[in-house]
C-alpha cells in the first residue's frame, strides 16, 4: 500500500501493456493521486487494468504549476504516483522538475522501475560497453543538432538519441555526416509494440535502409551509434592482418585465423572471413 505524503516515481510501458510491473499497479490503485502526463493515455492504462484513481495534469507546460499542487497534496498527508505517457519519468520525459521540487521541501521520492525505451534498446543491442552517453532528443534545427554532434565526435563510447519519426532522416544524415560513415548504428522503432524493429547498419548505410520502406520511418526512434573504433584495437587488426597473411603461406585459412588471434588479440571471424578472401584471391586465374 502506498504510504502518507509520498510520491511514487513511476515507470508505464512503452508499448506492451503487459510490461507494466506489479508493484506498479499495487501503487496505482493505492495512491491517492496520479500526475500524469497526458490524463486521458494514463485513464486507457488504469482502466485496462480496471484501476479507479483520480489524475491530475502534471507536463511540460505545467510541471512548475504542478509541483505546487503535489506537495499540497503530499503537506495534507496525500500519496501521489507520478507517471509519463511512456517509459520512466524524468528520462527525456516531464518529472525531473517535480521530483527536485519534492526532494528539496523534504518528502520522499520513491522509484518504482520498469520500462524505459534507453534501456530496453541497448538490451538489444548487442553492444560490449561498460559506459555509454545518454542524450535524449537532438536538438530539432540541423545547425543546433551539427554543433552537438560535433562536441561528441571525439568521445568514443556509444551516443544514444531518441529521435521522431518525422525528423529520424535528416538526423541520421547529420550523424553521418559529423561522426562518419564507417560507425556501426542500430536502429530501433516501435519498442515492445506490434512492428518493433531492431537494425544494424554501418551509418554508410543507415539512410538508404530507412527509405527502403516508407514503414521504416514510422514510430518513436531510439538510435544508437557504436563506439569510434579505438587506436588499439586498429593496431591490433592491422597486426592481425600482417600475420594472417605470413601464416596463410603454410596453413589453412581457419589454422592461420585462429593462430593470428591467438598473436595478436585480433578478431578471430574477422580473421578468418579475410583469410577466405586472401585464398579466394590467390586462387583467382588471371584474366
Amino acid at each position: 500500500m502506498a504510504e502518507a505524503s509520498t510520491l511514487y516515481v513511476v515507470a508505464t510501458p512503452i508499448g506492451n501493456l503487459r510490461d507494466v510491473t506489479l508493484r506498479a499497479l499495487d501503487v496505482l490503485r493505492s495512491v491517492d493521486v496520479v500526475a500524469a502526463e497526458d490524463t486521458r493515455h494514463t485513464r486507457q492504462l488504469l482502466n485496462h487494468y480496471g484501476i479507479e484513481a483520480k489524475l491530475v495534469a502534471a507536463h511540460e507546460h505545467n510541471e512548475r504549476a504542478a509541483s505546487v499542487q503535489v506537495l499540497d497534496g503530499l503537506r495534507a498527508g496525500r500519496s501521489v504516483a507520478l507517471v509519463t505517457d511512456a517509459g520512466t519519468p524524468g528520462i527525456s520525459d516531464p518529472g525531473a522538475v517535480l521530483v527536485r521540487a519534492v526532494r528539496e521541501a523534504g518528502f520522499r521520492a520513491v522509484p518504482i522501475p520498469g520500462p524505459s525505451a534507453l534501456v530496453a534498446a541497448l538490451s538489444a543491442a548487442g553492444i560490449e560497453s561498460t559506459a555509454f552517453a545518454f542524450h535524449g532528443f537532438l536538438p530539432s534545427k540541423g545547425e543546433a543538432r551539427r554543433q552537438l554532434l560535433g562536441r561528441l565526435a571525439a568521445g568514443d563510447a556509444p551516443l544514444v538519441f531518441y529521435e521522431a519519426p518525422h525528423r529520424v532522416l535528416e538526423t541520421v544524415a547529420d550523424v553521418r555526416a559529423v561522426l562518419g560513415s564507417a560507425r556501426r548504428i542500430t536502429l530501433a522503432r516501435e519498442l515492445t509494440k506490434v512492428f518493433e524493429t531492431i537494425h544494424e547498419c554501418d551509418l554508410d548505410a543507415a539512410l538508404a535502409w530507412l527509405e527502403a520502406d516508407a514503414n521504416r520511418t514510422r514510430g518513436e526512434f531510439v538510435l544508437i551509434v557504436h563506439g569510434a573504433p579505438r587506436l588499439e584495437e586498429d593496431s591490433r587488426a592491422r597486426e592481425g592482418s600482417r600475420v594472417l597473411a605470413l601464416l596463410l603461406e603454410e596453413m589453412s585459412a581457419s589454422g592461420a585465423a585462429r593462430l593470428a588471434a591467438r598473436i595478436t588479440g585480433a578478431r578471430r571471424n574477422e580473421l578468418y572471413e579475410e583469410a577466405l578472401r586472401l585464398k579466394g584471391a590467390a586462387a583467382a586465374p588471371e584474366s
